[in-house]
Order: structure tokens, then sequence, then C-alpha cells
């Protein structure tokens, strides 16, 4: 492989291929439950570079697992065990190419941390919807490959729905200049539509032609106590009724994953945490004005008082007030991480099942396991729910999740797909879940991924393992 080292040094300059120290950062996932080696980290500066890195590694043979700000959730970012694959990061390509007010949208490299662009959209009086956990790590070109969704999805779909054109380098190493700022373009197959949400597999993302939005004049939010996830389920639809297209936001959290940030994080307020089963998070984003907004919240919460969806709430009365609300919500898995190792799920079921869903399989998993404790937080408004199992208090976690980890995805997975739901809602398959996904995808689905796989890249040389598996 010194060759190929050599070859790659002269593709990127020898300061960014890294073969020696630790490079922990770039092996270990995001969840630390995996490490792997790499033969080398290659850190490309231009989508010239990233052809070129390609093309060297198409010669020899050699694997690439294209990687943004690693905070992937399924291993789906980091190298195998063997020493034999080359990561490449994006993570210098970073330039925000153009913003086009008129249009709406702004072009970026694929190694722009998220809150970057959303910080470059800002400035030019617009929005970028996407917002996760991470934003402040996590890159675009990882947020297109996953397709992730995060707290918008509701009023803006997930990152798919975000994007106009992309820049991808094949699996030979050519350029597809798929850049465009069109709205509609009937010219044939979707290319982009392939490679978003293809977590590195079918192609690299280098840059990404992104949609904007006008920037709204209030957004307000609000929190809600409520009984159940079916009165949770009951607020969502009178909230959708009521502020329409105005719902940016929707989070519904269970009361024990809120006991868990008041417990480890003593200095945030959590709402009515010792007083309801199910807290909901709420923004309501308007283009009139604040006033309007707050008239608008509040006539919400006077009737769901008064219809029973919810039985106390609060609108934060400035910014300062909605940020600590939000950061409620976030720090929910940090929280469970405090509280020790966990079995965490990313499903998505029909909003319409989702109490039965909860009821049924809470019911299950406790008759199965006694004492174990139920993580379930997420975004309620499209149907995605982060339905986590923690130990039962006091046992070993490690212990528990060897004793139990594959049975508890079993029951969990297997509820989901009798719900018809998805067993991945934003997270992507990467390597964790790539051995379950035949057991709940249709063989005529696995099929047509696998011809698409072999089309765009017959030697297997891009993120091998990853979504389909070995």
């Amino acid at each position: 492989m010194t060759a190929l080292i050599d070859t790659l040094r002269a593709c990127v300059g020898a300061p960014n291929v890294l073969t020696e120290g630790d490079l922990g950062a770039w092996e270990q996932d995001w969840r630390k439950r995996v490490r792997g080696k790499a033969l080398a980290v290659v850190r490309p500066a231009s989508t010239a570079e990233v052809a070129a890195v390609v093309r060297a590694c198409a010669a020899a043979g050699t694997s690439i697992v294209p990687q943004g700000g690693n905070t992937g959730l399924v291993v789906g970012g980091v190298p195998d065990a063997s020493g034999t694959q080359v990561v490449l990061s994006l993570q210098r390509m970073h330039a925000v190419r153009e913003v086009d007010r008129e249009n709406l949208t702004m072009t970026v490299e694929a190694g722009c941390v998220l809150q970057a662009v959303q910080q470059a959209a800002d400035d030019a009086g617009l929005l970028f919807p996407l917002s996760l956990a991470a934003e402040g790590s996590c890159t675009i070109g990882g947020n297109l490959s996953t397709n992730a969704g995060g707290t918008q999805v509701l009023r803006y779909g997930n990152a798919r729905e975000l994007c106009l054109g992309l820049e991808v380098v094949t699996a030979s190493g050519e350029v597809w200049e798929g850049l465009t700022g069109l709205r509609k373009d009937n010219t044939g197959y979707d290319l982009r539509q392939l490679f978003i949400g293809s977590e590195g597999t079918l192609g690299i993302i280098t840059a990404a032609t992104l949609k904007l939005y006008p920037r709204p004049a209030a957004t307000l939010t609000a929190w809600a106590a409520v009984p159940s996830v079916r009165h949770a389920v009951r607020l969502l639809a009178l909230a959708q009724g009521r502020l329409g297209s105005g719902l940016t936001g929707f989070e519904m959290m269970g009361s024990f994953a809120l006991q868990l940030v008041a417990r480890h994080y003593p200095q945030q307020r959590v709402p009515f945490v010792e007083d309801s089963p199910y807290g909901v998070l709420l923004e309501n984003t308007d283009h009139e004005s604040e006033a309007h907004a707050r008239a608008q919240f509040e006539s919400l919460l006077e009737a769901a008082l008064e219809e029973g969806c919810a039985t106390d709430a609060v609108v934060a009365e400035n910014l300062a007030q909605a940020h600590q609300l939000w950061h409620v919500r976030e720090s929910i898995p940090m929280a469970q991480a405090e509280e020790g190792l966990n079995v965490k799920h990313d499903i998505s079921v029909p909003i319409s099942r989702i109490p039965a869903f909860c009821e049924e399989t809470g019911a299950l998993l406790e008759k199965s396991i006694p004492g174990v404790r139920l993580v379930n937080f997420g975004h309620l408004g499209d149907g995605n729910l982060h339905y986590n199992v923690q130990a039962p208090q006091g046992g070993d976690a490690q212990a528990f999740l060897r004793a139990n980890e594959e049975r508890i995805n079993t029951l969990v997975y297997d509820q989901v797909h009798r719900f018809g739901g998805s067993i991945s809602a934003e997270h992507g398959i990467g390597e964790l879940k790539a051995a379950k996904l035949p057991h709940y995808k249709s063989p005529v689905a696995l099929e047509l991924m696998r011809a698409v796989k072999r089309a765009l890249d017959p030697d297997n040389l891009l993120n091998p393992g990853r979504v389909l598996g070995a």
C-alpha cells in the first residue's frame, strides 16, 4: 500500500494524508461503540482532489469510507477494523460558494457545518430550516447522505426536500455536475434523489444547492403538559388545524426522559416534570407579527385546555426562554448517556397508530424484561420517535446490553413493522441495521437497491458493508 499512500499524498499534499498518531476522531463512531482502523485519513480541499483520490483508490482496489462531521449514529462513517480502508474526510471543503437571494437558494460545499449554513442564510436575511441537535458539528454532505430530519420536518421536510442540486464524485472518479437552482426539471431520472440518503454507498457528495426561505417575522415556542400519547396526537391535530403551516415543530417527550434531564442537569428548569406523563414542545412561526403569532398560540392552548388535550401550558415570553425550552428537549440524549448505556431506536410509525404502538410495545417490553425503563421522545409531528430502552435502575448497563440488546431490537422492530412503520426514520441504516434490513424490507425493494449499487459502484468500493450489508 506504500504506492497508494504516495499517490494520495501527491493528490492532496502530504500533510493531508494521515497515517500515524491518534486518528480516533475519524476512526471512532459518535456513540463510541465502534473503533475501526484506517489505512489513511485523506483530507481533500476541492472536488478535483476528491476525484483524484477516488481514481487512485479505484486503481488500487481500495475501498473508501466518506466522512463528514462523523456525527452519525448507525456506524456508517467510520472504517472497519481491517486497516485497509481509506477514510475520505470532507471537512476541508467548507466554502459557501453562492447565496442567490432572488432564487432563494445557496450553494455550499459538503464539509460546511450545518450551523455555518444556517448562519450564512441568516446573514442574507433568509432561513435554512434544517435543524439538528448536532448542528454545530454535522456537515451538510453528511446530512444529505443520510437524509437527515430534525425538528422542523413537519413544516419543511427532510434534507431531501431542501436540496435542489448536487455535485457528486462517482465511484470511477468522474464528477457529475448536478448543481442547479431549478425547482422544475423534467429531463429524465432524478439522479439527485439516488445519492441523497444513500449513505456514501453510491457516490461522494461534494457540494449542494439548497432551498432557502423568507425569514419569519416571529417564532414562538410553547410547552404543554399532556396526559398520554393519545392526547398528544389530539393536540397535534388541533394545532395543525389552528396554525396550519405556521406549526413548524411538535416534539413529544415522556416523563422519564424529562426526569433524566432534571436529574443530570439540575440547572435546567423542566416544565411540569413531576406533574404530567408527557410534555409537548410546540413552535409557531408567523410572517405577519409576533403579536399575531402569540394570539394564535394562546388561542390554541386555551382550546387545548378546554378540550382536555393538555392539562397545563406555558408560552415562552422571549427568545431566552424559548432557547431554554428547546435546550431541555435537546438534552435528553445527553442525559440518557449520563444515565448509562442504552438501546437506541430511531423509528417512524403512522401518527394515527403511535398511541397503540406505544401502549402495546411498552407492555411487551415490561413483560419481557421487568424493570426496564423507556425513554420515549421525538418528532411526533412527523411520526418519528426515538424509542430508547434503558436498563433497570441500579443494574449493570453493559451486562444488560449484552444479554438483551438483540432481543429488544427484534421486539421493537417487529412491532414497528406490524404497525406499518420504518426501523430507521432519520439516522439511516449504516452498518448497525444492515443485517436487520432484509427482515423488514421487501425482497423486490432490496433487489432494486442492489441493482442500483451494482450499476453505480460495480466494484463495491464506496462504503462497503453499509446499508445493504456485505
